[in-house]
This record gives C-alpha cells, sequence and structure tokens, in this order.
C-alpha cells in the first residue's frame, strides 16, 4: 500500500545523508510504502523495477535452497537498502528479500535511480559504500552460520535487528527465527530459554523484548562486531551511529 511521503523519509540514513542538490532531483521520484510481515519485495531471478530504502521496516535477503529450506544471508533496515543490483549492473539477484519485521520504507524506480547515481556524486559514493558494507555483512553471516554455536548465532542475530529498531520489543516466533538462521527449531527454543535464563531477553507469546543489550554484546561472537565496526569504516563521517541501549526491561 503506498502512502504519502513524508518528512520520515529521513529515518533512513542514506538518503538523510545526501546534500541537498542531489536529495531535490531524487525527491519527486520518492515513494512511501507500507510493508506488512512476511510481504516478498522480490523473488529470486525476478526482474527487479525498485530500490527500497526502509525507514522503519526491517527487510531480510534470504537464499533458497532446491528442497525449499531458506538461510539469511543479509539483513537491511533503515542504515541501507534492497536493491543494489539495480545500480551495480543487473535487474535481478539470486536471492529473496522478504519484510522481516513490517513498518515502512521509500521506494525509486530503476531509471531515476539509475540517472542520479550515474552523476558521479555522494550518492553514488554512499550505495557503493554500503554496498561493500552489506558484502561484508553476508560473508560474515556465511562465517558466522559455520562456525559458531547457535546461541552465539541468535545473539549477532537480535543484535542486528535491534539496531533497525526504534524498540527493544522484537515480534518473530522462534520458527521464523530458525528459517532466518538456517538451524533447527529446537535450537533457537533451546538458545532462547539460556539467554532468558540469563536475563538478557524476555520471550513471551511471539514476543521477544531484549532486556540487557551489553550483555547481548558479550555473549555474541565477533561477527557483529566486525560487520558493525566496516559499516562505520565506510562510512560513519556521513552517517551518525547512534544505537540504543535497553538495560532494563523498563525501557520501551
Amino acid at each position: 500500500m503506498s502512502i504519502p511521503v513524508k518528512n520520515d523519509v529521513l529515518k533512513n540514513h542514506l538518503l538523510a545523508a545526501l546534500p541537498k542538490q542531489e536529495f531535490a532531483r531524487l525527491e519527486p521520484h520518492l515513494e512511501s510504502i507500507s510493508l506488512t510481515l512476511g510481504k516478498a519485495i522480490y523473488e529470486s531471478g525476478d526482474k527487479m523495477t525498485h530500490i527500497y530504502f526502509p525507514t522503519t521496516a526491517i527487510i531480510s535477503m534470504l537464499y533458497i535452497m532446491e528442497n525449499g529450506a531458506t538461510a539469511e544471508i543479509g539483513i537491511a533496515g533503515n542504515n541501507g537498502l534492497i536493491g543494489s543490483a539495480l545500480f551495480m549492473g543487473s535487474e535481478s539477484t539470486s536471492s529473496r528479500a522478504v519484510v522481516q519485521s513490517s513498518g515502512d520504507a521509500i521506494r525509486v524506480k530503476a531509471k531515476p535511480l539509475q540517472a542520479e547515481f550515474d552523476r558521479g556524486g555522494l550518492f553514488q559514493k554512499l550505495l557503493l559504500r554500503y554496498t561493500q558494507s552489506l558484502m561484508t555483512q553476508i560473508s560474515q553471516t556465511a562465517v558466522c552460520n559455520r562456525l559458531h554455536t547457535v546461541n552465539q548465532q541468535l545473539c549477532r542475530w537480535l543484535l542486528i535487528n535491534h539496531d533497525q529498531l526504534e524498540t527493544n520489543k522484537l515480534v518473530m516466533t522462534q520458527e521464523l527465527i530458525a528459517n532466518m538462521l538456517g538451524v533447527r527449531r529446537e535450537g533457537v527454543t533451546i538458545a532462547a530459554k539460556k539467554l532468558q535464563e540469563k536475563g538478557l531477553i524476555k520471550y513471551a507469546r511471539g514476543t521477544i523484548t531484549m532486556l540487557n543489550r551489553k550483555g547481548l554484546e558479550a555473549a555474541a561472537c565477533e561477527c557483529y562486531q566486525i560487520v558493525i565496526d566496516e559499516y562505520e569504516r565506510l562510512l560513519g563521517e556521513y552517517i551518525p551511529i547512534n544505537r540504543n541501549e535497553y538495560e532494563t526491561a523498563g525501557n520501551k
């Protein structure tokens, strides 16, 4: 469902970092869209017509095997975009993009996007630098899924999601989390129980409340920090890094 573009377009960090002149050229082509949980933004192999800049939604990039099994290879929220193939010389990708947390996004059609990208200004630099940081996220996710425990993977995944949220609550079933991580649901159940026993999260009725961010960071593997450091290295001079920290259950 399309909704009028409002000032919340600036909630996306990449768009907010643009100089006035570059933003003014893009603004007539911006469309705000409301995304529901589970909506597929694009399917593997589909021709892509838009690029999406999430503002309050979180979108997962999934790889689907022949037997239907899935695993998350990357995630984008208000710090990034979905659809980098459109400015990297392609119109499709082998992954699937699905809304993981409902909310809003700004989308732009391929033609005006590519026209502004080809001007070679800051817009081009931001998109290329973000794509490089996304490559690090995808690579580190593959390493993490291969070498680290489900507990560590879950902590990494919760922290990455928390960075994109305006609340410490995440509505997500254990089955969906298992699909994202590419592990058995039982493994997620055990890992979530351990984190709850340590007072790091609370899980009830499909809602995960993150109670202690620093505790989650300590319990996570190095993969989370590697991804964050690379994003800050590439984009920190343009985008303020402001991650929320929730230390008690009273925070909202």
